[in-house]
């Protein structure tokens, strides 16, 4: 819609042009086009972008300590008292559960199970939300 339009994508973008960002525009991008093709996958490639914005603030505040194995490990980093709760505790965990339950069903294998699939709306929420995060968390530096 056109408040999602004017306070969330068009902002979004203009902060993901600093070249910093770079993986995250690739990212998104890549996300905007599979949604909009009909493509695979779309919300696993938004995770990706916020989860490039996680890592890029843990890095360029020093907080990254190279013993990290995946998005919670570097949302504890810019979540972490020891750190200066750069982002609060239930922002963390809000954070901990979209990766546990929208991203990681998508970046392994089904094996035998269904493949996952989100619906149209379900897509769309997951790159707004993860365009919204990342404005945030960008916002912060």
């Amino acid at each position: 819609d056109a408040l999602t339009e004017q306070e969330i994508v068009v902002p979004f973008w203009d902060l993901v042009k600093d070249p910093m960002w770079k993986n995250v525009e690739i990212d998104m991008s890549e996300a905007i086009d599979l949604r909009d093709t009909d493509g695979r996958d779309a919300a696993w490639y938004a995770a990706k972008a916020l989860e490039s914005v996680i890592k890029i603030i843990s890095d360029s505040k020093g907080w990254t300590t190279g013993k990290e194995k995946g998005a919670v490990n570097f949302i504890e980093n810019i979540g972490s008292k020891a750190n200066g709760y750069f982002i609060d505790t239930w922002e963390s965990d809000m954070l901990k559960d979209f990766f546990g339950k929208v991203r990681n069903p998508f970046g392994h294998g089904a094996g035998n199970a269904e493949m996952p699939e989100l619906t149209d709306e379900q897509t769309d929420w997951a790159i707004e939300t993860c365009m919204s995060w990342s404005k945030s968390l960008i916002e912060r530096l």
